[in-house]
């Protein structure tokens, strides 16, 4: 990353100059989602403070990030990361079920991933919030990320007959601001509800977005049928 400082080669302790780096870094970024993600957050949180929390010095942080903002960028990512590789394994898993047991399975995955940890909500959904225009531009980036697996998973269930052939965008956007803002406010306590709970409601959601009332699954020729039973 431009603007570091030049760091160590050879070996140290048995290990590589890369290794006592990628060994720093974690430190740091395990700091950060502690400091960031619970007290006393992303604005309120100093580079030596960080430093101290990771048991490193501020030099070695300089070696590692430009600002603390880069390292909120990362972890934003990471968290991100760690939520789409379960959904999309879930996915994977359960493939060859009907839609609803698919979405039962992927939101489960999602949802537990995400909330396995309060700061992991935290870090996504509040924190990164107005920032910065770079920020702001990381966050959306993400959220089009996640627009564009609903739609793509919205098409293909379409396709197979499970579901309505339409432009799903404008639907997935506003689904997954409710996702986002379900889950916030169930970390939050504000929802008194448990896991298993949400995830029945966001599928309820998600199946109303994809069945609207009139519509009626495909015969086995492929030509849609729509009105009342």
């Amino acid at each position: 990353m431009a603007g570091r400082l030049k760091q160590s080669t050879g070996r140290y302790g048995g290990r590589t100059a890369e290794e006592r780096q990628a060994e720093r870094r974690r430190r740091f970024l395990d700091a950060a989602l502690q400091l960031f993600g619970d007290s006393p957050g992303f604005r309120s949180t100093t580079v030596a403070a960080l430093s101290e929390a990771a048991g490193l010095s501020t030099r070695q942080f300089y070696e590692e990030f430009c600002t603390l903002e880069d390292v909120l960028a990362v972890l934003h990512l990471q968290v991100n990361d760690w939520a789409e590789e379960a959904a999309l394994n879930a996915l994977a898993a359960a493939r060859n079920l009907p839609l609803p047991e698919r979405a039962v399975a992927i939101f489960h995955a999602y949802c537990a991933n995400v909330a396995s940890d309060p700061r992991r909500i935290r870090i996504t959904f509040v924190e990164i919030i107005g920032v910065s225009p770079r920020m702001e531009e990381q966050r959306l980036a993400r959220r089009s990320r996640w627009v564009g697996l609903l739609c793509a998973e919205a098409a293909a269930a379409a396709a197979r007959g499970e579901a309505a052939s339409r432009d799903y965008r404008i639907a997935a956007v506003g689904f997954i601001g409710s996702v986002n803002g379900l889950l916030h406010d169930w970390s939050a306590g504000w929802v008194d509800a448990t896991l298993d709970e949400v995830v029945e409601e966001l599928v309820r959601q998600l199946l109303g977005i994809m069945r609207p009332e009139g519509w009626r699954a495909e015969l086995t020729t492929g030509i849609p049928r729509t009105g009342s039973p």
